[in-house]
């Protein structure tokens, strides 16, 4: 894929880069290797400030790189501000907390006696530069959810974002510059997938993060292993959402709808497959599908767009294939499901029932504005059809009974459950997934540490 901004809404080149020379690539892994070993000792206090700043300057910047989001990638432009402001949130919070976070513990007395010792305390110290190789559905968000807890724990990152983004990471990089960090404490390498491996490979790089595809994932992982460097992958996700007979069916429906459709469908938390009690299966249908065939498709830029075009055009065309499988196989398309004239990669809100194990569209991922429904006829059949997936990164409950809450938290695989809401991050909360949507964990306290050394540090009497 070339390096270049190709506005899905009509299919437009605007702007292509060349990825950069060997010279230049070495140039910043020295600058990074060099950057660390400095940085490193910089206060909390002064990271804060740093990352306060840059927050400050992301929320100034919000309408102008809303609209550079929304043309990379076609995401709505209420969504692209609204990612700029949750990206600003999290560097505030990472700022207030990350000292605490990463305080020295102190083991219990007696322990400390039984080793020995007169004082033993485990310590938090960065590891150095973090490789991230993250992808263009939230191409703010989820750098930033590396960057703000990287940065607190005195790491330093390199960014290699996805080709169809270059601008949104070219700015990222000047917007920790322009909030004034070293040269050489976030860089954004403008490199193709191809040049990964030997940039994992260098021994300046100490770890790195992933957002993206099963595949990529597999090979960074691969690589890391072989070089023995930690690393967080998160991945796909093909996430349940199950609704019991107890369950508020038009908050049920209404938020299925804002569930399924976030980001034009294109996020891996978005809510997939959705799992409906038997007594209860007519009902959400018909409000579900009233929503979906309700929403408003058209240019990302207009405020009122609820639906954009998919990010490329290869995205739509593995989507249709998904629908066109399960339709061939026998599955009803209650809504959507055929592919629109005119320009642009879009492709309409679509739900499909009667799906069967055999279809693709229940094995795989669609990345798009797809659901799936399925009927259960209890709770274990509805964790049965849940945990039917590869995949584990969070799920979605609906119910008023507390028994059922606590059987859907024990028994669905999955980083996370949600009951009576729809999946979302918070930086105060660990995120990532099971199975083969990945490993290791983002945000919160579990997220600034995946990085750190954890030291031990024992003084004798």
């Amino acid at each position: 894929m070339p390096i270049a901004t190709v506005n899905p809404a009509n299919g437009e080149t605007l702007k292509t880069y060349e990825p950069m020379d060997e010279d230049e690539l070495e140039r910043r892994l020295e600058l990074a290797e060099a950057t660390f070993r400095t940085y490193r000792t910089t206060s909390f206090a002064e990271r804060a400030r740093l990352l306060t700043k840059a927050a400050q300057l992301l929320d100034e910047d919000q309408g102008e790189i809303g609209r550079v989001v929304t043309t990379e990638m076609g995401k709505p432009i209420r969504q692209a501000r609204a990612e700029a402001a949750k990206c600003a949130k999290a560097m505030r919070w990472y700022a207030e907390h990350a000292e605490r976070l990463l305080a020295d513990e102190e083991p219990a007395e007696a322990d400390v006696r039984d080793s020995g010792a007169s004082r033993v305390r485990v310590r938090y110290r960065p590891l150095g530069p973090v490789l991230a190789v993250m992808p263009w559905n939230f191409p703010l968000w989820q750098v930033v959810r590396f960057a703000a807890p990287a940065l607190m724990a005195g790491n330093v990152g390199l960014l290699k974002h996805a080709s169809n983004v270059p601008q949104t990471a070219l700015y990222l990089e000047d917007l920790f510059h322009r909030a004034g960090f070293p040269a050489g404490c976030f860089q954004t390498l403008l490199i193709g997938s191809g040049a990964v491996d030997d940039i994992l490979r260098d021994e300046r790089v100490k770890a790195a993060t992933l957002t993206g595809s099963e595949p990529a994932g597999r090979a960074v992982a691969s690589t890391a292993g072989e070089m023995i460097k930690k690393t967080v992958l998160e991945l796909g996700g093909s996430d349940p959402y199950i609704v019991m007979p107890s369950a508020d069916l038009d908050r049920a429906a209404e938020v299925a709808v804002t569930a399924r459709v976030q980001n034009n469908g294109q996020s891996c938390i978005a809510a997939k497959r959705f799992i409906v009690h038997t007594d209860v299966y007519d009902a959400f249908a018909e409000r579900f599908v009233a929503g979906m065939r309700a929403l408003k498709v058209g240019d990302p830029l207009a405020e009122d767009t609820e639906i954009g075009p998919l990010a490329s055009e290869r995205g739509r065309d593995d989507l249709a294939e998904l629908v066109d499988g399960a339709r061939h196989g026998g599955a009803t398309v209650l809504c959507g499901g055929e592919l629109p004239d005119g320009p642009g990669w879009y492709y309409p809100p679509t739900v499909l029932s009667g799906i069967t194990r055999e279809m693709r569209v229940h094995r795989e991922e669609a990345f798009g504005p797809v659901a799936t429904l399925y009927r259960a006829d209890d709770v274990d059949e509805a964790v049965l059809i849940a945990n039917d997936s590869a995949f584990g990164l969070s799920s979605n409950v609906w119910t008023r009974d507390e028994t059922e809450v606590e059987r859907f938290a024990r028994d669905l695989e999955a980083g996370s459950v949600y009951v009576n809401g729809m999946t979302a991050s918070h930086p105060a909360f660990p995120f990532g997934g099971v199975k083969r949507s990945g490993y290791g964990r983002e945000l919160s306290g579990h997220g600034i540490r995946e990085f750190c050394n954890i030291t031990t540090v024992w003084q004798g009497a």
